[in-house]
């Protein structure tokens, strides 16, 4: 099996102390050199497994999940998996970070842009970036199958420790920066009203993350889920519209 050192550079000697590595994946370290068996390098396969976790995941829930059906799908021995992650629940985090650290890294570079230029942006910049990286991502991995979607879904709805903790780690530190930008940019915005505007925004943000073609089918074909400019112009339209609506209610 192999590891990962910091550097992100492969050890090539199974933790196990088979030196010979298993014919389904393993890698050998003769001289020196490291020996490919399966024709994967090191970030082929840990990709692999965080590929078919992230399928299995969204497919059977957590609990159903099973490390061995995601050793079969990504093509690697289970023991691997638990040298890498050490356990189900590592592993399920690590599924999480790849794609949320990804889409909010974009959310907050696009903020903090915004920010930047010296004059207060209008509501509908700061809601196009929350929601484009979550679409642009979206509409992306629907080629995959839509696993994330249904992963998020499940873990925003989740009343569960587990869910709520990786949320709270993951999603609520950027979550506050957006509810913050709201506020400063309706001023009439309280806090209370600002939380509930991100959480309904959210919502939507998550229903359109997946494309299923069931606009498009309730549509007769005029509303393409999988056409993103037509999207952003649409969900920013309406949350901002709600936004205000609850900046400016009567008391």
């Amino acid at each position: 099996m192999v590891t990962r050192r910091n550097d992100g550079n492969a050890l090539a000697r199974n933790p196990a102390g088979d030196d010979a590595a298993e014919s389904q994946g393993g890698r050998n370290a003769v001289a020196g050199k490291v020996i490919r068996i399966d024709g994967r390098d090191e970030d082929s396969r840990f990709t692999a497994i965080l590929d078919a976790a992230e399928a299995v995941f969204a497919a059977s829930g957590y609990d159903g999940a099973t490390m061995r059906e995601i050793a079969e799908r990504a093509g690697v021995a289970q023991g691997l998996i638990h040298y890498h992650f050490s356990n189900k629940q590592k592993l399920f985090e690590s599924v999480i970070v790849r794609r949320a650290g990804h889409i909010n890294t974009q959310r907050e570079h696009m903020l903090a842009d915004l920010f930047s230029c010296g004059q207060l942006p209008r509501t509908e910049q700061v809601v196009a970036a929350l929601f484009r990286p979550t679409i642009e991502s979206g509409l992306s991995m629907a080629r995959d199958g839509g696993g994330f979607a249904r992963i998020l879904v499940m873990l925003a709805n989740s009343t569960g420790e587990r869910e709520q903790a990786l949320a709270q780690k993951h999603y609520d530190p950027i979550a506050l920066k957006f509810i913050d930008a709201l506020q400063r940019t309706e001023p009439e915005l309280n806090r209370e009203d600002a939380v509930w505007a991100y959480m309904f925004a959210i919502g939507v943000g998550m229903t359109m993350m997946a494309k299923t073609g069931r606009s498009l089918r309730l549509s007769g074909g005029v509303c393409d889920d999988g056409d993103i400019e037509r999207m952003m112009e649409k969900i920013v339209t309406y949350i901002c519209g709600g936004i205000r609506a609850l900046a400016r209610k009567p008391d």
